[in-house]
């Protein structure tokens, strides 16, 4: 049973109400405040982040403490309008959990509160981060210094809901789970001019539509099949009027692999693409590539088999060894920088895929994640 002083689905429903974009999570750190408040014990201590306003950071000192265990929990949201028609529907316009961050706040909170009234054997810290789905919050933490001293963990964990997967399965593998991302934007800057006088312009929409052709042959003539990568161009704006040529062409996309050698390699490959078009079609190409900190999502091995070998023999745990994924998520920075392990948490709602406006998390998923995870670290504690 979930512990008795936290309803898991009401602050689940508390929290989708009330979603928040990158860095502006205000009235969702307010609302973890002031939960953790009625935690409070003398072994908990809240941490709070100027350079990063939105985050909150949480220590149990442990009773006997031989290291310190991190857990990771995003709580940002994205600029989606919702479509659930649920009553605790997202009450701000045009914004919504729909990548059930959520959830993943409301399974730390339980883990939390159970440790708040059993304290721990090793330290445990909980980071509430902002800033998962844009601006990398998790290498803003880190950045500022806020995980060193007592909140410097020796070992992190995270979650991410997976709506694909029955409400409460979890599943990672080890090595890479996530792929690595980098966002491209690119400005094509040419001449325009009268469609009748092609001559006398400078093709800024054609230009463009060559480098969104050309790299299309990233993946299948620079990636090693077996390692696997994507870029996609989802965003291409030119032009004004049919009988006008474009001057102007803006595109944004992405490039994601399980490595980050491979990740570079695609950026080297994606900015030399660019280049030759400048030449080809004499005009300027603005390229950005923006990685952040949108790392591959590396498991350790130590803490993933330690893992996985508790979550496999727990008849309590509905386990299943996972596929790698193109998805993106910061959390692979702070992997790049702490030995820990991610893993999915099933939600049961195969329908819709993350970041669908209807997305719709069976909330039975909630105390399961919550079980698991006070089980694993009591027996993590126990070695």
């Amino acid at each position: 049973m979930s512990d008795p002083t936290i309803n898991l689905a009401q602050v689940r429903r508390d929290l989708h109400a009330i979603p928040e974009l990158a860095l502006h999570e205000v009235q969702t750190k307010q609302y973890l405040k002031n939960t953790i408040a009625a935690f409070a014990s003398d072994f908990l201590t809240i941490k709070e982040v100027p350079e990063v306003e939105t985050a909150l950071l949480v220590r149990l000192a442990g009773t006997n403490p031989e290291k310190t265990i991190g857990y990771r929990a995003d709580i940002d949201a994205l600029p989606i309008e919702e479509e659930t028609g649920l009553p605790f529907a997202s009450k701000h316009p045009g914004v919504m959990h729909a990548c059930g961050h959520d959830v993943h706040m409301t399974v730390a909170l339980g883990i939390l509160a159970h440790f708040a009234k059993n304290q721990p054997k090793d330290n445990l810290i909980f980071i509430f981060q902002p800033a998962e789905e844009s601006e990398a919050g998790g290498k803003r933490l880190y950045e500022a210094g806020a995980l060193t001293g007592d909140f410097k963990p020796d070992e992190l964990y995270a979650l991410h809901d997976q709506p694909a997967l029955p409400a409460g399965q979890i599943a990672t593998k080890m090595g890479t789970l996530f792929a690595g991302t980098t966002e491209i934007h690119l400005q094509v800057v040419g001449q325009g001019g009268h469609a009748a006088y092609p001559h006398q312009a400078k093709d800024a929409l054609v230009a463009a539509s060559a480098f969104v052709s050309q790299v299309q042959t990233v993946v299948s003539r620079n990636v090693d099949p077996i390692h696997g990568g994507v870029v996609t161009i989802g965003s291409f704006h030119a032009g004004t009027i049919g009988n006008v040529i474009a001057g102007e062409a803006k595109l944004a996309g992405t490039i994601r692999a399980f490595t980050q050698t491979d990740l570079e390699m695609m950026q080297k490959r994606v900015r030399a693409i660019a280049d030759g078009i400048a030449v080809a079609f004499d005009v300027q190409m603005n390229l950005e590539l923006i990685q952040g900190g949108y790392y591959p999502v590396e498991n350790d091995p130590k803490t993933t088999a330690a893992f996985m070998a508790f979550m496999e023999e727990d008849p309590e745990v509905d386990f299943v060894e996972a596929q790698p994924a193109m998805t993106g998520e910061d959390f692979g920075f702070l992997l790049n920088k702490f030995p820990g392990t991610m893993f999915w948490l099933g939600v049961g709602d195969p329908k819709h895929s993350l970041h669908d406006a209807r997305l719709n998390p069976d909330e039975r998923a909630l105390n399961a994640g919550v079980q698991a995870m006070v089980a694993y670290f009591k027996q993590r504690m126990a070695q």
